[in-house]
């Protein structure tokens, strides 16, 4: 089986922890050589653009998505114009290897979130995505509501809702738009009964697997550093909730990936992803 994982941080800091004690490289070379046919490697912040360009021009199925996470603009300047040109500008530029504006979004998590800020930069970059024909990499937490009536207010927009938490209603209203839904390990988690509705509730075109990697590691490995080694578990867990065989869920989400970010079809999108560049 090959497996795409969607969304991972291999810049994080973790990676060069003793956590890993071989470090990133030579993790991603074990991968990449087993049984990764693609992993987009996602920036959240200008700080570290050029860190995940430059770890994405190793290895011919890394990719980047580049963007202003909803955590991250809050130590920025409160108007998104100031830092659009730059990321614009990457963006457009094939050495970056980007194949998706993100991660971006909102997050209330936290009592001193400032949410006119993390809105305004949402409704940005969302423009911009529109501008330059890029799906976009959405992060939701404890925003629902808002997420949503963003996104109808960009109805040209596509892309994927990352490592979903909301209802099966509304990952339905998200498909109708055009969007995908991700699961990440939390799918594998006790208390998880939501997700795997959710799950149930989608089409096999509907949805991607990713690890959040150095982050939500599955069941069995909660707690440790996460890695795209793990999707194993995650897609055993989609798989079971959508009445699929393990193996039809990694050929039927890397075909979506393939679809959603290298603009690929659904005949041979696996061979084609992890076929050589050119």
């Amino acid at each position: 089986m090959q497996y795409f994982d969607t969304h991972a941080h291999y810049f994080d800091d973790r990676f060069y922890s003793d956590e890993c004690p071989s470090g990133p490289d030579a993790l991603l070379d074990g991968l990449f050589a087993g049984d990764i046919c693609g992993i987009v490697n996602v920036a959240t912040s200008p700080a570290n653009y050029r860190a995940v360009i430059s770890q994405a021009a190793g290895y011919d199925k890394m990719y980047t998505a580049l963007g202003i996470h909803p955590t991250d603009c809050q130590s920025l300047g409160p108007d998104p114009a100031q830092e659009l040109p730059a990321l614009k500008a990457l963006l457009s530029d094939p050495a970056s290897k980007a194949v998706a504006l993100g991660e971006i979004g909102l997050d209330y998590h936290y009592d001193d979130t400032d949410k006119p800020r993390q809105l305004a930069y949402f409704h940005a970059q969302l423009a911009l995505a529109q501008e330059l024909d890029l799906p976009v990499i959405i992060h939701d937490r404890d925003a629902h509501g808002d997420v949503f009536e963003a996104v109808c207010a960009h109805p040209g927009v596509r892309g994927v809702l990352h490592s979903y938490s909301g209802s099966a209603e509304l990952a339905k209203e998200y498909v109708r738009r055009g969007f995908l839904i991700s699961f990440s390990g939390t799918i594998t988690f006790k208390g998880a009964r939501k997700t795997v509705e959710t799950a149930a509730a989608l089409s096999p075109r509907d949805v991607l697997i990713e690890t959040d990697a150095p982050y939500l590691s599955p069941v069995p490995l909660r707690g440790k550093l996460n890695h795209s080694g793990h999707l194993v578990y995650t897609c055993a867990a989609l798989a079971t909730a959508m009445g699929m065989t393990p193996e039809e869920c990694a050929r039927v989400t890397a075909e979506n990936a393939a679809r959603l970010f290298l603009g690929k079809g659904d005949k041979g999108a696996v061979e084609q992803a992890t076929a050589p560049s050119e």
